[in-house]
């Protein structure tokens, strides 16, 4: 281990490492993962009574192969030396233990991505975890990724938004946690003894998010005869200009939940609410990058102006149709941007097609953040259940309530005996059910949203070049 680990580190802490895909221990790590996937329980466990279940000398040789490919693989990345020691001490001692519930603390304590954020730099992370919005069973699973960080980037997070855990990321591969939806790599999502007493960094694809984007914008802008800005279509025809909009957008957005007047928990991690105060929190986040992508596009960059155009295209036409309906808070925040919009007239459907004006977009999209706001300061001074009581008279001012809904009824339908936590039982899954204008363009959409899953700007770069040969 002392060779293979004991590698000289270029100036500056990064050596120009040829691609860590391209090398044959990527594949053959790869490979030895998938086959261990299966043999998996949902707490990441192998049960060899199992039916199914490998011999525990099939299981080892795997096992084996991992090792072997993370430290034949690990002088490419000096960087993460430590993080990679741990994770072979990690990989083994799970092996020794019988691949009972694995326990990564040791690795992940170790894997400090947000300390060195260099513009393209790789990591090779290997972990069992959960994909968030992808596979939610601990699997085994190997992922190289590629920071971004350009320096206009560094200078605003250094100048104007501090954010010292988060990383924006793309993919050079993945095993198959990642050909899902998901975009992030979140410490949280990996087995591990116990919670540290806080994590230290948050990673996001912001190439995946873009290539989603632009595929599923593209088509809805079709579906409903939108006109484009030219520099609205100009954002929708290049991948790399997406992803800096995205990176930016995402670095705002994940430091405005510890910023501004918080009635309660930001991440709400240890509390049980209705789904639209969750909703309510996300689109505030968003709300709150538009806001300051305007600020950044009155003093020179162009950047602002992308990102206020993402928010709004990503929020009116993908996000109220993706997912399932079940408590769906992010398509909830895209439903209730869409109608004060409509309301206020900034958008309009008229003749089969969607007209919007972008200038009065803005203006009205401040209002919406105004008024979002005014609820979470004057929520300090309220109890918790008269809060939600609040958010839900905010949202339904605009969105109509499920005709069955208990909570549209208002306190005197609810046993306000039970504890606020217990009310949230009475909460519909569809509390805000789609309007007829989103469940026609859900139908549309259906098949390019369903498209995006384990899209990543490789892909999307592909059928880029189809589009320009026909």
């Amino acid at each position: 281990m002392t060779e293979i680990f004991a590698q000289d580190v270029a100036e500056g802490g990064v050596l120009p490492a040829e691609r860590v895909v391209d090398r044959p221990a990527w594949a053959a790590l790869k490979a030895a993962v998938e086959e261990i996937r299966p043999w998996q329980s949902k707490d990441g466990s192998i049960d060899f009574d199992a039916e199914g279940a490998p011999a525990r000398a099939t299981a080892d040789d795997a096992l084996g192969r991992v090792v072997a490919a993370v430290e034949e693989l690990a002088p490419l990345l000096p960087h993460d030396q430590a993080y990679h020691r741990a994770l072979v001490a990690d990989l083994r001692r799970w092996a020794e233990g019988g691949f009972a519930v694995p326990d990564f603390l040791d690795s992940l304590l170790a894997f400090q991505p947000a300390e060195q954020r260099a513009d393209g730099l790789q990591h090779l992370v290997v972990f069992p975890m959960y994909t968030q919005n992808g596979n939610p069973d601990r699997n085994l699973e190997a992922v190289v990724i590629r920071v971004v960080w350009p320096d206009w980037l560094a200078e605003l997070e250094r100048t104007r938004y501090d954010n010292p855990l988060f990383l924006g990321i793309t993919f050079e591969d993945f095993t198959s946690g990642y050909d899902t939806n998901s975009a992030v790599l979140f410490p949280e999502t990996i087995a591990m003894r116990e919670a540290p007493e806080r994590f230290s960094w948050g990673a996001i694809f912001c190439d995946r998010e873009a290539a989603r984007f632009r595929r599923v914008i593209k088509s809805a802008v079709d579906v409903t005869g939108l006109q484009l800005p030219e520099d609205a279509q100009g954002l929708l025809d290049d991948q790399e200009r997406a992803q800096m909009t995205f990176v930016l957008w995402d670095m705002v957005h994940d430091r405005t939940h510890s910023h501004g007047d918080l009635p309660f928990d930001p991440f709400m991690i240890k509390q049980r609410q209705p789904f639209w105060m969750y909703g309510i929190e996300e689109l505030r986040c968003d709300l709150t990058a538009f806001h300051e992508a305007g600020k950044l596009y009155e003093d020179g960059f162009a950047q602002g102006r992308d990102v206020q155009y993402a928010v709004l295209m990503d929020r009116l036409f993908r996000f109220p149709v993706t997912g399932e309906r079940n408590r769906n808070y992010d398509g909830l925040g895209g439903q209730l941007l869409f109608a004060y919009l409509h309301k206020h007239d900034a958008l309009r459907w008229t003749d089969n097609k969607l007209s919007i004006d972008w200038d009065l977009a803005r203006e009205v999209t401040g209002r919406l953040r105004t008024e979002i706001e005014t609820l979470y300061r004057e929520g300090i001074d309220r109890p918790k259940l008269v809060h939600w009581f609040k958010a839900y008279d905010l949202v339904s001012t605009y969105l109509a309530p499920h005709p069955g809904s208990v909570w549209a009824k208002g306190p005197d339908a609810l046993d306000l005996s039970q504890p606020p936590r217990k009310l949230v039982d009475d909460v519909l899954p569809d509390e805000f059910p789609l309007s007829m204008f989103y469940e026609a363009l859900a139908k549309k959409l259906r098949k390019v949203i369903a498209s995006t899953k384990g899209i990543t700007a490789k892909s999307e770069a592909a059928d880029d070049t189809v589009a320009a040969a026909a």
